[in-house]
């Protein structure tokens, strides 16, 4: 028993001078992995990671790729000289004041060429006398504008930098509802920004911004300042541009709208290539086919988009089309509502006879029509 008791005492004493040892010069061993701050606090660290190694759903890798891409764009207008400046009695009640003052804008673009072509919104430029557009390593240059096609809000610009960071290109028309994103811009000026969101809507039409719309509805936060920027997939690749926000107080309310890249490719082209977006154009006033207009026109239709108007002499005219017509098929394209009708007609090519299935009455007819060279509106946007 007593050499029992020699052997615990021992034993105890050896502990006690361990753990002396241990919290004397690694005390973070016996608290867990907390750690001493300068001012003697016990504090708990994560252990360091691998930065190359992101988190399991992490989307750093795609806003790394993406991101760089990404330009800030600052647009100014020039101070004016009032146009009533000279009227004195203007300025006996307001005073000389000789210039209206200089007006900013704020918003975002996309690199996607290596010759230093940007993708923005027409909305973004409008009217701008100079546009600065800052990179995101810090480089500031001039840009010029290509062209801009206000029936689609989009615009093309252009810097004269070298070893610019270039976006790649994804495939909008494999897009999902569901699908993540990512909208990267510069909202409010505060610098660049990443939101994530899902895709909640594909197609969006009938809204009222563009002549021509095929929205990418997403819950990604975009604010004021992210027009023009980019909406990006997992990968990083662009899926769209950003374009507008539904809000009721100026800002997110998490339904956010971007143009197809597939639309602006096609924009892109047209633009770098001709100096404008051709389009087809048949002079015709469409609307959507509902009962009242049905019986009003005496067309026993169900689907389709009935025609209210048609311009006198213009393609569509001369190649007999008449009010109360209703378009069911251009060519293989079914046609069930106006923006099918307005996007089908526009893609036509000018001066090539088009095939187009019309109903009137009772009847089913087979038309050619030769569209001509949709006009250019000129139109005050935003």
């Amino acid at each position: 028993m007593k050499r029992f008791w020699l052997i615990f005492s021992q034993a105890v004493t050896v502990f006690v001078a361990a753990y002396f040892v241990v919290a004397t010069l690694q005390p973070d061993w016996i608290t867990g992995g907390g750690r001493r701050s300068g001012a003697g606090v016990t504090l708990f660290e994560a252990p360091p990671t691998d930065s190359a190694r992101p988190a399991p759903g992490s989307f750093s890798p795609a806003a790394r790729k993406a991101a760089p891409a990404v330009v800030s764009i600052n647009t100014s207008k020039a101070a004016m000289r009032h146009p009533r400046s000279n009227d004195p009695w203007f300025q006996f009640f307001f005073g000389d004041q000789q210039q209206i003052p200089a007006q900013t804008g704020l918003g975002s673009g996309v690199i996607i060429s290596p010759d230093g072509y940007i993708l923005t919104n027409n909305h973004v430029v409008e009217g701008a006398d100079e546009i600065d557009v800052t990179l995101t390593d810090s480089r500031r240059t001039r840009a010029r504008i290509i062209g801009t096609d206000p029936d689609t809000d989009l615009a093309i610009l252009k810097i004269e930098l070298d070893k610019l960071p270039v976006i790649v290109l994804g495939d909008s028309d494999q897009l999902a509802v569901g699908d993540q994103v990512l909208a990267i811009g510069n909202p409010f000026g505060v610098g660049q920004t990443v939101t994530s969101g899902i895709v909640s809507a594909l197609g969006r039409s009938q809204l009222g911004i563009n002549t021509f719309e095929n929205f990418i509805q997403t819950d990604a936060a975009i604010n004021p300042g992210n027009s023009g920027g980019a909406l990006v997939d997992v990968n990083g690749n662009l899926l769209g541009i950003n374009t507008a926000i539904y809000s009721r107080s100026g800002g997110s309310m998490g339904i956010g709208f971007a143009i197809p890249v597939s639309t602006a490719k096609m924009v892109l082209d047209g633009i770098v290539k001709d100096g404008q977006v051709t389009r087809g154009w048949i002079g015709v006033e469409p609307n959507e086919l509902s009962p009242e207009l049905a019986e009003t026109f005496g067309v026993k239709a169900s689907e389709g988009v009935i025609l209210t108007g048609v311009l006198q002499n213009g393609p569509a005219a001369l190649a007999g089309v008449r009010p109360g017509d209703v378009i069911v098929q251009i060519g293989d394209k079914a046609i069930d509502n106006v923006p099918t009708l307005l996007a089908t007609v526009a893609s036509l090519k000018p001066g090539v006879p088009a095939n187009f299935q019309v109903q009137r009455g009772d009847q089913m007819l087979e038309l050619a029509v030769t569209p001509g060279v949709r006009p250019r509106l000129q139109r005050s946007r935003r």
